[in-house]
This record gives structure tokens, sequence and C-alpha cells, in this order.
């Protein structure tokens, strides 16, 4: 099963631009009324039965059933007979916005998240089950808003169809996502081609073990200091006056193209990448500690966690096998003697083998290193080493030997 989710820009009338701010202000209500509603029912039962808080307790029927997605939903078939407001949005959007929360808390008991917060801002509301003729060329039919006008960028492949629409508000403006699916069975890339490993750092963006070296871009701080005299003035705005929210519209524009520029870029980074070889190997890092280091700015500015999802979706489109292996000491073993060499610090960027004298860019080492590791991962021989001496034998012979 391949599922394709196609981003395009919507161009809404007035009166639908109005419907939707609706749907998502009442999304909003429906999900912060639910939370709130399971929250109580959570604190009514913190305290013990023999001692209560001296400050307050929250007091709940003991009898009263645990607050669950289907419990709610029938609660909120019950509010619209009292609240007009409820019946403007279509059904399923808002029950989906329950089964969100209910993802939310699912989410905090298995995977170790956080208690769901309240939303400030609803941003999208999802149509789960929609039928095939709501999208057509530059049009898509929203139930209860109309036909709305889109920006098809690109064309839909043949044979997908459509199963939800997600309608999402950003700071440029309102979009829509369609999710195709098709039913077919691919099957997994094949170990094949050309082996490239990736090197990724803060002094050149990437290195990899053929040599090329990728300049690092600087998405946010090209557009800092307009950020920062845009937020200077914020400070003299009064909170929520029209002045302060024209600021804040303009920031969030800001923010908006740095994150679409970067996101481009990888894009771009990712395709040239795979022109160049049938398998990609990069490290396998945490990348959350790198953005809590000394070079936390520049990490989070490069997005290397993005850029590795959207490597890994482009291999995967384009036939490319994609692995990542372990970190290690990659920048300390030569790739052409398989020798321990010795921490490196920060400052030398040479990489100078003192058994057998290679030398090469340091990130360029690593990238060889990597692209090794991968060859040993996936049981390759190795054809040649660093220095393009030929090399008989599986790639286990040549680490026993200790070459």
């Amino acid at each position: 099963m391949i599922t394709m989710t196609y981003d395009f820009k919507l161009k809404p009338k007035k009166s639908q631009v109005q419907k939707i701010e609706t749907y998502l202000e009442t999304c909003k209500k429906i999900y912060n009324y639910a939370l709130r509603e399971r929250k109580d029912w959570v604190n009514s039962r913190k305290s013990p039965i023999n001692a209560c808080s001296i400050h307050s307790e929250y007091i709940i029927n003991p009898n009263a059933p645990k607050p669950t997605y289907n419990s709610q939903c029938k609660s909120l078939t019950e509010a619209k007979k009292s609240y007009s407001e409820l019946k403007e949005p279509h059904s399923q959007v808002l029950q989906q916005t329950l089964r969100t929360l209910e993802a939310a808390f699912v989410n905090m008991w298995e995977r170790g998240f956080g208690f769901p917060r309240y939303k400030k801002k609803m941003r999208s509301f999802l149509y789960p089950s929609v039928k095939q003729e709501w999208v057509g060329s530059g049009w898509v039919k929203l139930p209860k808003i109309g036909e709305v006008k889109m920006r098809m960028s690109r064309p839909i492949p043949d044979g997908f169809l459509i199963k939800q629409i997600r309608v999402v508000k950003r700071a440029s403006g309102y979009f829509v996502q369609l999710s195709y699916q098709l039913a077919v069975n691919i099957p997994e890339t094949p170990i094949h081609g050309h082996p490239l490993g990736v090197d990724i750092g803060l002094d050149s963006y990437l290195a990899t073990s053929d040599g090329e070296l990728v300049k690092r871009p600087r998405f946010f701080n090209q557009l800092h200091g307009q950020l920062k005299s845009l937020q200077r003035r914020l400070k003299n705005k009064k909170k929520g006056s029209n002045n302060w929210q024209k600021l804040q519209s303009k920031i969030a524009r800001v923010h908006q193209k740095i994150h679409d520029t970067r996101k481009d870029w990888h894009f771009k980074l990712a395709h040239h990448l795979c022109d160049q070889a049938g398998m990609i190997f990069v490290e396998d890092i945490n990348l959350k500690a790198w953005a809590k280091g000394l070079f936390g700015k520049h990490t989070l500015d490069a997005g290397f966690g993005q850029f590795f999802n959207i490597l890994a979706y482009v291999c995967w489109k384009r036939d490319v096998y994609f692995l990542k292996v372990d970190k290690d000491y990659t920048s300390q073993i030569c790739p052409n003697c398989n020798t321990h060499t010795g921490k490196k610090s920060l400052s030398d960027r040479l990489h100078c083998c003192p058994y057998c004298g290679y030398q090469t860019n340091r990130d360029v080492a690593a990238g060889q290193i990597i692209r090794n590791r991968g060859l040993v991962a996936v049981g390759q021989s190795v054809n040649e080493n660093a220095c393009g001496d030929i090399l008989s034998g599986s790639i286990f012979d040549w680490l026993d030997k200790g070459l």
C-alpha cells in the first residue's frame, strides 16, 4: 500500500475564509473542553481516600465513568441540541478532533509523552472519509464550505484513490493536504549500485565518501536581522491590538519563509545525492542531544533530522538503498588502513594517518568510514579503498587482516 500526500495552496473566497475560521475555532473549543473533562476526572482520583488537599480538591461522583473517545462523541451529539454553533462544522470534523485528543493520551501512556496541553490555536481540521468526485482540476469540494479553488502545482498520478482531506492554516495562507493511496505491494529496495557514505557537520553541511563537500547554508541567520527588528517593534505594541496582530503576522511569515527555504533545499540536496549512488549510508545520531549542546542554534538551523527523513523518503522513491550506521569513532579511524589514529580537536580539519600516510579532509575520511561500515552491514565486498587500490575478498576478510 502506497500513501502519498499532496500539498496545494487554496484560494478561498471571503465567505469561505470565515467558515474555515469558524471550523478552527469550534474545533479548538471542542478539544479544550474534552481535555478539561478528562483532566478533571484524573485530578479527582489523585487524593487518597482518607485525606484531602488543604487547598482544593476535585469532587466528582465516584461512579462517574472515565471519559473516552466513544463517551465524548455521544456527549458531543447531545450538546448539538443545546448549542447551535456545534452544528455548523461537519460532524466528522469534530469527531476527528476528539480522536486527535485520544491519540495524544495514547502517546502519553505508551510512548512517554507529556500530559496533553490546551490549544491556543487550532491550525488544521480533517475530513477522514471523502469521495473521489470532491477533487477536480483546480478545485476541491469541502462539505458545508463549498468548492474552493486551489493551485495545483503538480498533477495527481493515475490509479490513486483519495482517502482524506486536511485543511491547514499557515502564515502564508490556507492549504489543503490530499492523501492518496494505491493498493500495490512495493518490494524492499535491493542492495545495488555505487555506495556513498555521508557525514554531516557544522563546518560543511555534509561530506561524502567521494570527496564532495557541501557548504552549510544559514537559513535562519540570513533573516535574523529582519526578525530582530520586527520583534523589537512588537515589544512596544499593546498586546491584542491591531498593530500587534499585524506584526505577529509579519513575524510568522518570516518564519514560514525560513521553513520553506530549508525544506526546499533539503529536497534538492537529497535528489543530488541520489543521482550519484545506489546505496546511501548516514550516521545514526541522537540529534536531540546535539541540539542541546554548544552549537545547538546552528544544529537546529541546519535541520539535520528533517534532512534525514527527506533523504530516506527520496531514496525510497528513487529506488536507492538507505541505511543508518554506527556513528562512534568515525573521525578517529583511518579509512585507508583501518587503524585508530586518536581523537582530533574541532580545529583540526585534516586527516593525516601516522601509519600509512593517507591524507584527506577530516569529514571526507569520516564519510569513507561510514561507507565501509554500511558495506559491512549489508555484507557487500569492498572493491577499492580510499586511495583507489584494488582489494580482493570481502569486507570481513579485509578487516580481519587489519588493513
